[in-house]
């Protein structure tokens, strides 16, 4: 070959990062070490795989052609490595989640799989559905767990398990134990929200599409327990997954408001890329992922213990 697997290993980094010196330093090299093997790779085959925009290295279309195949080599190589050194199954593995799967499930995900497959090693990054999707995309992460819908042409996506938002209030709030709710009584309420770009704000707007633009939307959060903390203080009325809100509900410090009618029903789902090879270790958090929801209509009846 005239092209080595460091080279390769630059050149995804590189892909990855869009800055030879943020490639440089998630592969532990010197910035000129990076910078030289990546215009080495170029060189040797008279190629340019990378347009420079300013400081900003962005994949031209031979770029973007070369990338699934050449990550696909470096996993299929790790593969080996890790089969020669009589560990089939260790990692590196990148798991990418969203707030609501990411704070509530997939750390439990993670904690069980680590408890089977002592040897693998598990990076977990959590974001809204846009930035995983991205990722996924990009190849910056091995799979997704998300809780909002994905079109990207690119990337396959499974449906995992059916989840549901809630209308929330402290329990001393007016519409709190109300049987009789309608969307118009919603209209005159402050609202604390998820941001958009998040799978819960599409479900929440898609559901309020008739009366959105009358909503009085008092703050966008980006996490939940932070708009749990603001419904519980008395300053407005939220929505977010039932699966976020159960501890909260049994305790009694938070209570649902019931619409009939409204629904505010979704998937969580994987996201894998097409192109992506599939280690033995995606191949295996994928099968715990459908393990633990198998037989469960709603998230919020998984039920993993928590990692000692």
């Amino acid at each position: 070959m005239k092209c080595s697997f460091r080279q390769l290993e630059v050149f995804v980094a590189v892909a990855r990062h869009e800055s030879v010196s943020r490639a440089a330093r998630s592969l532990s090299l010197s910035q000129s070490a990076t910078s030289t093997a990546l215009s080495e790779l170029e060189k040797q085959f008279d190629v340019r795989l990378f347009d420079r925009i300013g400081k900003r290295l962005q994949l031209n279309e031979l770029g973007r052609l070369l990338l699934p195949k050449a990550s696909e080599l470096l996993d299929r190589a790790r593969d080996v490595e890790a089969m020669l050194a009589g560990d089939a199954e260790a990692g590196p593995l990148r798991v990418g989640a969203t707030l609501t799967v990411g704070n509530y499930l997939a750390t439990l995900l993670v904690g069980e799989f680590m408890q089977r497959h002592p040897s693998s090693h598990v990076h977990l990054e959590v974001g809204n559905t846009a930035t995983v999707i991205h990722r996924v995309a990009n190849f910056e992460l091995d799979l997704g767990l998300i809780e909002g819908d994905c079109q990207h042409p690119d990337l396959e996506v499974t449906p995992w398990v059916e989840d549901e938002l809630s209308l929330f209030a402290a329990p001393d709030h007016p519409l709190a134990g109300r049987a009789d709710l309608t969307l118009d009584d919603l209209i005159g309420e402050k609202w604390v929200v998820r941001e958009p770009g998040s799978g819960t704000r599409q479900t929440f707007d898609r559901a309020m599409h008739p009366i959105l633009p009358r909503l009085r939307i008092l703050f966008e959060l980006e996490h939940t327990e932070a708009i749990k903390r603001v419904v519980e203080s008395g300053l407005g009325i939220g929505c977010i997954s039932r699966l976020a809100l159960k501890d909260a509900f049994r305790h009694g410090v938070l209570v649902p408001l019931t619409v009939p009618g409204l629904d505010l029903r979704r998937y969580f789902y994987l996201v894998v890329h097409r192109q992506k090879f599939r280690t033995l270790g995606m191949q295996r958090f994928l099968e715990l992922c459908l393990e633990v929801s198998a037989g469960k209509r709603f998230s919020d009846e998984i039920v993993l213990p928590r990692p000692s």
